[in-house]
């Protein structure tokens, strides 16, 4: 392995550490966590020093060594946490990041930051403890306070000495050690004997053994099972002594016996060692062995997979102009085929698919940093972050939703005195949520604040000439403005952006990624923003339709049936809008032909109509010539390739070849001049004409 795949291992490992620092880090905030969460809290942090320390990140490492050092005396119950060292651990999670990103892109990190967060650490320890520094020159290792045995616990000698092989498939003797002290009060000390004459010294060479003493409740087999992956591998002895050891006394030898961090044991000369360590312990533990493949792999198979579906798309079309009988036996075989394809796609695309957990786990500091910014007090709460997304969904929407979050903070929440004020909780809630439903993405971005202020949204409308000064309008229309280029309800510039500043660039960005975005707000009770994202940008279920004989598609997952009305059940309202009467209630009727600018044949009669449920109008019924199949197709972006259309989502190829418009049923109901209001559609005590 070279030296770059070692070092960009290691940062893949630190990548999946922070996830649980930080996820450990929300789990301490609950005043009755397991004590557990603080030793995966403190094992993350020191796994960082353990691996930044063999690649030489003298300033990571350090940082590091600060961090583990105060939570270790909380884990050993010498400090207790409250909510100012809380939001202290936070910071340290995020400067902790920095180090890691500066590192990783060979850049200075926030020395600023990291300075003040130092110091504020530092304080927290004695001068003794402040002055430590990691090294790994201490050869005598104390897993914890002094050897006291108890009435119900056990003394284990335990004699370890790794083989070269134990390195050379990557295990690494201080998990082990970790893996003791879990279970136990562990004191380790280093046999030296062995270690040839520097000239001599070969660091490939397995030198070193070790001698512990393990306190513990636990049985011998609990002991051994700490072992069980190296088998074969170490030669190793365990047994029970006789009677408690008295605590240990300094060697009286000279040099090397001081008490030190876990992390004192000598580390293979390889700098691979400590995160391919890390790796194949967590693996051969989990449930699940996991596999890294570069990204560029992974889309060149899905790209290829697409191509499978178009040519299975292809041959259908072919036999079906063969006019076969129905029976015949390569029809079936083509259906397999079918299946067969299906069955692919979904695996690659499941490749690709990746809960939206760290995304989420990020907006937790842009909360912290917002509040700080606006002396406003907010906590973020979470759910559905197990949902999964496509990585390139995630990726691109990290952007608008910080956004959006720095929005909610800056102007959704009120003020601690007037929250207080309004018989709220000082302390404002955001809420980040996802989910899926109906064949899509769903993101909640909420705010338990004021709510929007729609009078002052649209007097700064009307100032900015952006809305006639006498236009009446819904509190759907007012807050749809705040997506308009530019648009501001901000009184004064501030260090974050107000509500709506930059809403366009967010709108568009989700647009980008196919999907949508809503508002809906209460006055006093706060906002929510929604986004509606695909599941997958590549492949996607939907209806062959005609529009004004014109081939185009429709995604599946958007219509919530199909109806093929008779012209008695059609009624006009005004001059040319029509509404169908659907149980009870009377839904509006969009031509999509008309509303593309297509001019519909004049066979076309009734069509059939498909009923959907749009964010901003509600249910509708688009009308169509006719639906001619349900087929998978592959999603070709429109944009990039052409230009954008409105209405119109994206592209694919059909069987024969032939490009076929993805439309978007929201954005066809938008065009719609005549488009009827919610309320009108639902209101079933009016009176239509029959058409």
């Amino acid at each position: 392995m070279s030296g770059n795949s070692i070092r960009d291992t290691f940062f893949e490992e630190c990548e999946e550490l922070l996830e649980a620092l930080v996820e450990g880090l929300a789990a301490m905030e609950d005043p009755n966590h397991d004590p557990e969460v603080v030793n995966a809290v403190f094992r993350a942090v020191h796994s960082i020093k353990g691996g930044a320390g063999a690649f030489g990140l003298d300033r990571l490492v350090h940082f590091a060594h600060t961090f583990e050092t105060v939570l270790d005396k909380v884990r050993s119950r010498e400090m207790d946490v409250d909510e100012g060292l809380m939001h202290l651990f936070h910071r340290s999670g995020d400067v902790l990041t920095d180090l890691v990103e500066a590192a990783r892109d060979e850049r200075e990190p926030n020395g600023t930051t990291e300075a003040a967060v130092l110091e504020d650490l530092e304080s927290h320890l004695g001068g003794a403890d402040a002055e430590e520094e990691f090294s790994f020159d201490a050869l005598t290792l104390d897993f914890g306070t002094p050897m006291e045995i108890t009435p119900e616990e056990r003394q284990f000698e335990i004699r370890f000495k790794p083989f070269r092989t134990l390195y050379d498939n990557g295990h690494e003797p201080l998990l082990l050690f970790d893996a003791l002290a879990e279970i136990g009060t562990l004191e380790v000390k280093a046999d030296l004997d062995a270690l040839p004459a520097f000239d001599s010294f070969d660091p490939m060479d397995s030198v070193l053994s070790w001698t512990m003493t393990l306190s513990t409740a636990a049985e011998e087999d609990a002991v051994r099972e700490v072992f069980e992956f190296v088998d074969g591998l170490c030669e190793l002895t365990i047994g029970e002594a006789e009677t408690p050891a008295p605590a240990a006394q300094p060697d009286p030898e000279p040099a090397v016996d001081v008490i030190a961090e876990a992390d004192s044991a000598p580390k293979p000369a390889d700098p691979a060692a400590e995160p391919v360590a890390q790796t194949a312990s967590k693996e051969a533990r989990g449930p699940k062995p996991t596999l890294r493949v570069d990204l560029d792999r992974v889309d060149r198979l899905i790209n290829t997979v697409g191509e499978l579906i178009i040519n299975q798309a292809m041959i259908s079309q072919r036999i079906e102009e063969l006019d076969l009988p129905t029976a015949a036996q390569l029809s079936n075989e083509l259906e397999a085929y079918k299946l067969l394809a299906r069955d692919i796609q979904e695996g690659v695309m499941a490749i690709r698919a990746q809960p939206v957990k760290p995304l989420f786990q990020r907006m937790s500091r842009i909360v912290r940093e917002a509040s700080d910014a606006t002396s406003k007090q907010a906590r973020l709460v979470t759910m559905g972050d197990s949902t999964e997304v496509d990585k390139t969904v995630i990726e691109r929407l990290s952007d608008p939703l910080t956004h959006m979050i720095r929005n909610a903070v800056d102007h959704g929440l009120e003020t601690p005195e007037q929250r207080e004020a309004a018989g709220k909780d000082p302390v404002g809630k955001i809420k980040l949520s996802a989910a899926h439903r109906s064949g899509s993405v769903f993101i909640e971005i909420s705010d338990d604040g004021a709510g929007l202020d729609r009078k002052r949204i649209l007097e700064k409308a009307i100032d900015k000439g952006l809305v006639a000064a006498d236009a009446e309008l819904t509190d759907q229309e007012i807050d749809n403005l705040l997506f308009l280029p530019g648009f501001s309800t901000a009184g004064s510039v501030s260090n974050l952006s107000g509500r709506g500043v930059g809403m366009d660039v967010v709108k568009n960005a989700v647009q980008a990624l196919g999907g949508r975005v809503s508002i809906t707000s209460t006055h006093g009770a706060g906002t929510t923003f929604t986004i509606v994202l695909p599941l997958t940008l590549a492949v996607m279920d939907g209806f062959i339709i005609s529009v004004a004989d014109q081939t185009m598609v429709i995604p599946i997952a958007s219509i919530l049936e199909t109806i093929r009305p008779n012209a008695k059940d059609l009624h006009t309202i005004g001059t040319d809008s029509q509404v169908i009467r659907v149980r009870g209630s009377y839904v509006p009727v969009v031509n999509v032909s008309e509303n593309l600018g297509l001019v519909p044949p004049e066979r076309s009669g009734v069509g059939v109509l498909l009923l959907v449920s749009t964010e901003t109008h509600g249910l509708t019924a688009l009308k169509v010539e006719d639906i001619h199949d349900q087929r998978q197709v592959v999603i070709k972006s429109l944009e990039s390739n052409y230009g954008a259309i409105q209405g119109v989502s994206a592209a694919t190829i059909l069987g024969d070849g032939k490009i076929a418009l993805i439309l978007d049923p929201d954005e066809l109901v938008k065009l719609d001049p005549a488009s009827v209001s919610p309320s009108l559609s639902l209101d079933t005590r009016m009176e239509p004409q029959h058409a």
